[in-house]
């Protein structure tokens, strides 16, 4: 019998050559990166962040680019859409009934788009989800904006605005402005940015493993504040699929959604092996 991995360790699925300790890194990557910023800037090497061969290259969102370049595959072969802007391409939003906490399938429903051609794009290497119903609806200065007011759209900014924050752990205009930092952390946020302890743009060899995560679940959910889960998968372990889930908290702040910085229990990260009960997107 195969044991399972204890948290951190790598367990190297060979069926397909993907780390589940690299895949599982990735999302608790996010819980370090916005609840103690000091916490990554100060891991195990102390001195700065040095771009390598590996690195990829600078790009701009700036140019206005749009449509799209011919689409790849991601680790586990899921299509993956390239937009010609770095920042990403939102889609049309189509306007259809509005859900309210009186439908069956509020909390449950899954936003329109997201399997269709361009509903995943690779965003400065990390793999974000766009809908045609529940945003983002717009790219500002970079950034994606313009969720719904829903339990999806908060499941959409969380998985877009975790994904491109690990990707790019230096856009201080994310960091400051989707996600909900008080002073003191931005001062050490800024601090760790001049020491140069984090990097611009995360290496190929790290945003690759930023794959499209499988499923969300809403813990819970109310106007002002969202309990996300995001299932990221890993390998198959005792003949069962396993995932890595990541708890995530959203909060709705002028007009749109925001990360909230978290930590214990609220931010806690472990292994599911069955996807009853979330909503596949």
């Amino acid at each position: 019998m195969t044991e399972r991995p204890a948290r951190g360790e790598s367990y190297d699925d060979s069926g397909r050559g993907v780390s589940f300790g690299v895949v599982v890194s990735a999302a608790v990557l996010a819980l370090i990166v916005i609840a103690g910023i000091i916490m990554y800037a100060n891991r195990s090497s102390p001195g700065p962040v040095h771009n390598d061969a590996g690195a990829a290259p600078a790009v701009s969102a700036a140019s206005g680019a749009t449509g799209f370049a011919d689409p790849e595959i991601d680790l586990f072969g899921r299509r993956i859409d390239v937009p010609n802007n770095p920042a990403g391409q939102p889609l049309v939003q189509v306007a259809t009934k509005p859900r309210s906490a009186t439908d069956p399938d509020w909390l449950t429903a899954a936003p329109a788009g997201t399997t269709e051609p361009h509903g995943w794009q690779r965003v400065y290497g990390a793999s974000v989800p766009f809908s045609t119903s529940d945003g983002p609806a717009r790219i500002d200065n970079g950034l994606a904006v313009g969720y719904s007011h829903t339990p999806q759209g908060a499941a959409l900014a969380a998985a877009q605005i975790t994904y491109r924050l690990n990707a790019r752990p230096a856009d201080r205009d994310l960091y400051v402005r989707q996600v909900r930092v008080t002073a003191a952390q931005i001062a050490a946020y800024d601090k760790a940015r001049s020491d140069g302890k984090l990097p611009d743009q995360q290496p190929e060899r790290v945003t690759r493993y930023l794959v499209a995560p499988d499923a969300f679940q809403i813990e819970n959910y109310a106007d002002d504040l969202a309990i996300v889960r995001l299932a990221a998968r890993g390998p198959v372990t005792d003949g069962k699929q396993m995932w890595a889930a990541v708890r995530l908290v959203m909060v709705w702040e002028d007009g749109d959604w925001r990360l909230k910085p978290t930590d214990g229990a609220a931010g806690h990260s472990d292994y599911v092996d069955s996807l009853t009960g979330w909503t596949k997107w």
